[in-house]
């Protein structure tokens, strides 16, 4: 297996449990950008953290991978209400300040995460042909 995919799933599962903590200890920046219409937004941050955890301890095991990469696919799509939230309401991260254009800009990642995300949940080696 290339060196590349291991070091790029241990960064993404790394960072999956870094946020997903963070979901925990500062709730109030992920809460502030939950959309007015989903009900009981600090529930939902801890949910959502608490996949993030598990999606990224998941990346680490290879019996969970394929199931933690799906998962995490899915996440990305289920909270992108919430970036597109924090850009048209321009809502400042707690204690910062980021551009506007910024939260813009970031929108299109969300793309690519999903597809780091996705590319774990190919096999790490090539199947064989018959």
């Amino acid at each position: 297996m290339p060196i590349v995919k291991i070091a790029l799933r241990t960064l993404l599962a790394v960072a999956m449990i870094a946020v997903g903590i963070t979901h925990f200890v500062s709730p109030a920046f992920f809460v502030a950008i939950v959309p007015k219409w989903l009900p009981a937004p600090l529930a939902l941050v801890y949910i959502s953290g608490f996949f993030e955890i598990a999606g990224g301890v998941g990346l680490l095991v290879p019996k969970t991978r394929r199931a933690a990469a799906w998962g995490l696919v899915a996440l990305y799509v289920a909270v992108f209400p919430a970036n597109i939230n924090m850009a048209v309401n321009e809502i400042q991260p707690t204690g910062g300040h980021m551009p506007v254009a910024a939260m813009w800009i970031r929108l299109p990642f969300q793309i690519l995460f999903i597809a780091w995300a996705y590319w774990f949940t190919r096999p790490d080696t090539p199947a064989r042909r018959a």
